[in-house]
């Protein structure tokens, strides 16, 4: 199973970022599928989750200002990011847990490689 992330990138502050993750390999289902974030220096920290229901979950820091979404039939998981301050400049991680594969019996957790997010003032 890959997850691949794009859509970061270098924006002002007051901008907006779309970061989208496709998971490919041989997956059944997914359960919730999620975006962390790693600054310098910090220990990485949940930005949003969405489960296959359509449940969010937000830490408070970006609660009114990202929304995420999902497509349940590709498998692919957004972060809508609007009103960016400094303060979220991170690498970003995506993550899909619960994840039930077509192959073997179990259910696992994968991460992202990562993208970077800069937010200037």
């Amino acid at each position: 199973v890959q997850l691949v992330e794009s859509g970061g990138g270098l924006v002002q502050a007051g901008g907006s970022l779309r970061l989208s993750c496709a998971a490919s390999g041989s997956i059944s289902t997914i359960n919730a599928m999620g975006w962390y974030r790693q600054a310098p220096g910090k220990q990485r920290e949940l930005v949003a989750t969405i489960t296959s229901g359509g449940s969010t979950n937000y830490v408070n820091s970006v609660k009114g200002r990202f929304t995420i979404s999902r497509d349940n039939a590709k498998n692919t998981v957004y972060l809508q990011m609007n009103s960016l301050k400094p303060e979220d400049t991170a690498v970003y991680y995506c993550n899909a847990d619960g994840v039930v594969l077509t192959t073997i019996h179990g259910e696992y957790n994968y991460w992202g490689q990562g993208t970077q997010v800069t937010v200037s003032s």
